[in-house]
């Protein structure tokens, strides 16, 4: 069974999805394209990010030579208001799972099924650098993306200071903090980790509360981002259901 591709090609189908509020990974304009006013400023209204790449690319996406030039990524869920959802998860004492620009899809997928399986109440990503919500996203969730309130957002910096505003706190996964198992975790929380190679970014870590910090005795010292995921969010669960 050929796994399902969410894009759409052609002026008019883009420009009704963007109208419609369909949310859309991205736009990708062949570079000897000229799509209409009307297109790009709608994707620009409704943040969507507009690629150029070579016409092959944009034929090769939607498996037709008859694309106008112009091709969508289709995102398989709604995404949420990003302040509705710093709201529901403050109002719980929840938590939020804060991804710090991790392209890998697969990484991304494995994250949002652990934190979805441990009570987790929402995703951040952001809108740039981060993979798309795609099928092998999905397929790596095993379908939990459809199950987890999801937003995106311009700066994860901004998005947490307003999160601590209305009483929430972060912990950023990373090096040199504290050992994450001597930690007591103050609710809501937001838990940010990072991608692999750089870690959690400056301007996050300036914004966190806490750094908890993995303890490691091989020689290897470093995760997978989607096993310290894992680790971090159970460390947090236990005390969220003890709590509770």
């Amino acid at each position: 069974m050929e796994e399902q591709k969410f894009v759409i090609w052609g002026r008019n189908p883009i420009i009704e999805a963007l109208k419609s509020g369909r949310a859309l990974e991205k736009i990708l304009v062949a570079h000897d394209s000229h799509p209409p006013k009307e297109l790009i400023k709608l994707a620009e209204k409704k943040k969507v990010k507009v690629q150029r790449v070579p016409r092959k690319k944009v034929e090769e996406i939607a498996g037709t030579k008859k694309t106008q030039g112009v091709v969508a990524l289709v995102s398989p869920v709604q995404y949420w208001n990003e302040n509705e959802l710093i709201d529901k998860v403050v109002e719980n004492g929840g938590v939020l799972l804060v991804m710090d620009h991790i392209t890998d899809p697969q990484n991304v997928g494995n994250m949002i099924r652990t934190a979805e399986v441990l009570g987790v109440e929402g995703i951040v990503l952001p809108r740039e650098r981060s993979s798309p919500i795609n099928e092998v996203v999905v397929k790596a969730s095993t379908g939990a993306v459809f199950h987890i309130p999801i937003t995106r957002v311009g700066s994860l910096r901004q998005f947490l200071e307003r999160f601590k505003k209305k009483g929430g706190w972060v912990v950023a996964v990373e090096k040199g903090g504290k050992p994450i198992h001597k930690i007591s975790f103050p609710f809501p929380l937001a838990v940010v980790l990072g991608s692999e190679g750089k870690g959690v970014s400056k301007s996050v870590l300036d914004a966190s509360d806490l750094i908890a910090t993995i303890p490691m005795k091989g020689q290897i010292t470093s995760l997978n981002v989607s096993s310290a995921t894992a680790i971090a969010l159970w460390e947090v669960a236990k005390q969220k259901w003890v709590d509770n």
